[in-house]
């Protein structure tokens, strides 16, 4: 079995010899690709005399040191050893890769006849002999060469500084990045493809070549993802004061790839999904991600690639502020509290739960067997959370005085979480002491509240106290520094201004630094309702009664539209739970009046932003009502969620029905318009209301964009329409030669509540547009099935625990990276009863007693149970 040791962040040291310049040669073959690496070596500790080098699957052709070729090497499982007891010397590594074979799609690989890289985290040691690691910067020459007819554009990063032709109808072309790098972000590209150029003048006045690459016959779904580009460059340089550094920035999208995308520097490779888009083949959900995404990487060509992450335990220093600045740019160029809404909701449904599992672990994790196992909700999600609390700490000014110097002192090092928080505390003077908790402890903090309220002295008193349960880690739990932000709301539902005991005004934001605090407000003329944790302040849970009168006033008068938004969702999880309650005990479900009727003044709304009332009525996803629940009763909880669901469509299906039609006539619909029609709509199916399945027919027949054709599908899917599988049917007939559009599909089918969904599983495994081979499909069928069809996964029987592990022997050896991201739902158990634990458990020993298990698979399979 592969070396099953974990890594830990205390056994850093720094690399005894680094690597200042590389000249990479590829003579491209699918099978056969003769890599050669020529360095400059250089020792750091004068006492080190052995040069270890990384490298997997590499065969090794010659090794010369100076010039000069060495015998005296030891190749290993993990790399190359060799004797360098010099300060300096040239060393020449020549090795052959098998591109073609390579399926775990990490190294160089071939993708639907292009070649293609993927070296983050530790795939460069697949392309040749390195110190492939983030501490290690070198500048970058690479030559190319390959067949011009099959591969007319070769590609690297930096800039093209020579081109030409070779004897064989070969060409070669050669690139060179100034900016020292790690090897996690070289790129390379070999292919043909569709390209569309364009340009960006930076403030400076320089002009910037702008290209996309796509797949033949895609060029007309391109223009989306260049515009965001151009988006994404102005954003940064009018928000963060940075410009872009290179003469020309490349796109490539690829249909093979594990990840969204790939920041390379220069040259970023993304999955198709996350560039192609046109109206008719992508939702307005579609269109939204690739903006976010383009972001994402344009963004890391500072926080991650200028600067870099000394080790991989420092992941979040790129990652987590990267998030922050890409949900920054989205709320910038869209509505801000829908984009703060589905920040939040990737917290509440994914987050929380992984804080709870036996993956626990801080943003700077301290250990790790996998390192691409590193790539998490955590490192990501709340690694953002963690950087907007900062900058709630700090305001504006204050962050951006810590970018500005984070940039001053570090840019072209690697360096730590601590030297980021270190520029923030240095620049705006206030101490971080506490706060760096948030990177060393794991788990979610629960922030318990209480309050008196005295009418005669008009003191109003809230006392809040924070407790994290333990996590699966080990990691301690002192007091974290919480901002907590609230509002207090009279009974005519106006803010009542914060004064101290003094009288003095105050910042709504608190800071909660103690395991128990209380907060005293002076001038209150009434006993207020709290609004608590506005705009989600910190990644925390509240642990507080709310009546439904209290939640119903703040759903009306919150000033903070997330507040509004936050309390529906409250609202609607405590029915929800209620009726699980009754269930358990034998008694009836009861509708959800309150909410109803709070519904109904949403959509009687006439000013209101309509993604905003969309997602306000939206009802809660199944894993934030696990979540809520401690240990979840599957069983109970859908009959809940779904009666919920039922008894809404059915009380104001008149109210749905109308704000349908008119938002289905409007002349010039919009994103936003289309989310609550389309959100009604799942309601009247839902519901099972007579016009619902004429309604559903209707919209998918006559729509132009896929956003509402999709909707319409969904919508007979999910909740048995007749004529669901004519409309399938049709649908896979229209799109089953365009892949992208067969991952709705196949997604579709993967969350359907049928009796036969197993079997029907089993089939769509092998339909010809489905390849477990490709990660797009099979997160879209198999992804679907263990996260969205909750019903089917966790049947009674195990049959769907043991459909997942099927797949997942499948994938160990195909693509463990796949697998180890889609095992996540098998390893989160103990939030379920007795019996699915103990079927859960029974398929993740099976994976355990495999004798050929991935490193992957087996950090996550050993740790989920030991827990």
């Amino acid at each position: 079995m592969t070396d099953m040791q974990a890594r830990h962040l205390k056994d850093y040291r720094a690399p005894d010899y680094t690597i200042s310049d590389v000249h990479l040669t590829f003579e491209l073959d699918p099978e056969r690709t003769r890599v050669t690496a020529r360095s400059t070596v250089s020792r750091l500790n004068s006492e080190a005399t052995q040069l270890t080098l990384d490298g997997d699957e590499l065969k090794l052709l010659s090794v010369s040191i100076d010039g000069k070729p060495c015998n005296d090497y030891q190749t290993t499982d993990s790399g190359l050893e060799l004797p360098l007891p010099v300060d300096s010397a040239e060393l020449e590594i020549v090795t052959e890769i098998n591109p073609k074979a390579n399926s775990k799609l990490e190294g160089l690989y071939l993708s639907d006849g292009a070649y293609c890289t993927q070296c983050e985290a530790e795939g460069f040691r697949r392309i040749t002999y390195f110190l492939d690691r983030p501490d290690v910067l070198a500048r970058y020459q690479v030559r190319v060469e390959a067949p011009l007819s099959d591969f007319p554009y070769l590609l690297s990063n930096g800039n093209l500084i020579a081109q030409g032709s070779l004897d064989g109808d070969k060409h070669y072309a050669e690139w060179q990045d100034p900016f020292p790098k790690p090897s996690y972000l070289f790129a390379l590209v070999a292919g043909d493809f569709d390209c569309l150029n364009d340009s960006f003048t930076t403030r400076s006045g320089r002009e910037v070549a702008l290209q996309v690459f796509v797949d033949k016959g895609n060029l007309n779904k391109a223009d989306h993802a260049m515009a965001s580009l151009k988006h994404s460059m102005k954003w940064d340089e009018e928000r963060f004061d940075l410009e872009y550094d290179l003469d020309i920035y490349m796109i490539v999208a690829v249909d093979f790839f594990n990840m969204g995308a790939m920041e390379n520097k220069g040259l970023n490779l993304f999955n198709t999904k996350y560039v192609l888009a046109d109206k008719a083949s992508a939702t307005d959900t579609d269109f939204h991600g690739i903006e976010s995404v383009i972001g994402h990487e344009y963004f890391h060509n500072w926080t991650g690639n200028r600067v870099t992450c000394r080790d991989w335990f420092q992941l979040s220093l790129k990652e987590g502020l990267t998030v922050f600045r890409d949900q920054e740019f989205s709320s910038d160029l869209g509505s801000r509290t829908v984009n703060r809404i589905d920040a939040v909701k990737a917290i509440r449904n994914a987050q929380f739960a992984e804080d709870a599992g036996p993956m626990a672990h801080p943003i700077r994790p301290e250990s790790v067997i996998e390192m691409n196992n590193f790539y998490t909700v955590t490192v990501y999600n709340k690694g953002a959370e963690v950087i907007r609390m900062m900058h709630t700490l700090l305001g504006e000014s204050g962050f951006q005085a810590g970018m500005k110097l984070y940039f001053e002192r570090y840019d072209g090092q690697a360096v730590t979480c601590d030297d980021f928080v270190a520029a923030m505390e240095d620049a705006s003077g206030v101490d971080l002491t506490q706060f760096r908790r948030w990177y060393s402890q794991a788990g979610t903090p629960t922030v318990a509240v209480s309050h008196s309220y005295d009418a005669k002295s008009q003191r109003f008193e809230l006392t809040l106290s924070q407790s994290t349960p333990d996590t699966a880690d080990g990691s301690a739990k002192l007091p974290f520094h919480i901002p907590f932000d609230i509002e207090l709301l009279d009974g005519n539902g106006k803010a009542i201004e914060l004064r101290d005991e003094q009288g003095a005004q105050i910042n709504s934001v608190l800071n909660l630094c103690e395991s128990e605090q209380t907060f005293v407000f002076s001038q209150v003329p009434c006993e207020p309702v709290v609004s608590m944790l506005r705009e989600f302040s910190a990644p925390v849970k509240l642990d507080y009664q709310f009546s439904e009168a209290q939640l119903t006033h703040l759903i009306r008068f919150a000033s903070n539209e997330f507040s509004r938004w936050d309390a529906a969702q409250a609202l609607a999880t405590k029915l929800i739970l209620e009726n699980v309650a009754r269930l358990q005990g034998g008694e009836a479900c009861q509708p959800p009046k309150d909410l109803i009727s709070a519904f109904e003044g949403l959509l009687g709304q006439t000013n209101a932003d309509l993604a905003f009332v969309a997602e306000c009525i939206a009802t809660p996803e199944f894993a934030a009502l696990v979540d809520a629940s401690g240990k979840a009763d599957v069983d109970a909880l859908l009959e809940a969620r779904a009666y919920h669901r039922e008894q809404i469509g059915a009380q104001i299906q008149q109210v749905l029905a109308d704000t349908y039609a008119n938002l289905a006539n409007e002349q010039s619909p919009t994103p936003a318009s289309r989310a609550l029609k389309n959100q009604c709509l799942s309601y009247l199916a839902a519901a099972g209301v007579p016009k619902a399945k004429a309604l559903c027919q209707s919209q998918f027949d006559s729509a132009d964009n896929m956003t509402d054709s999709l909707a319409a599908l969904a919508a007979v899917a999910l909740y048995k329409v007749p004529g669901a599988d004519e409309m399938l049917k049709q649908f896979e007939q229209k799109w089953v030669k365009v892949p992208l559009v067969m991952d709705k599909w196949f997604a579709l089918q993967g969350s359907r509540n049928d009796e036969d969904v197993l079997e029907r599983m089993e089939y769509l495994c092998s339909h010809q547009a489905f390849s477990m081979s490709n990660p797009n499909r099979v997160y879209s069928l198999i992804g679907s099935f263990a996260n969205r069809n909750p019903a089917n996964f966790h049947k009674a029987d195990g049959s769907g625990y043991r459909f997942l592990t099927e797949r997942l022997i499948e994938l160990n050896s195909l693509n463990p990276q796949v697998a180890s991201r889609l095992i996540t739902p098998l390893i989160q158990f103990q939030r379920f009863d007795v019996k699915r634990q103990e079927l859960m458990k029974g398929e993740l020993s099976r994976l355990l007693a495999m004798p050929d298990l991935a490193k992957d698979l087996y950090e996550k399979v050993s740790k989920a149970l030991d827990a």
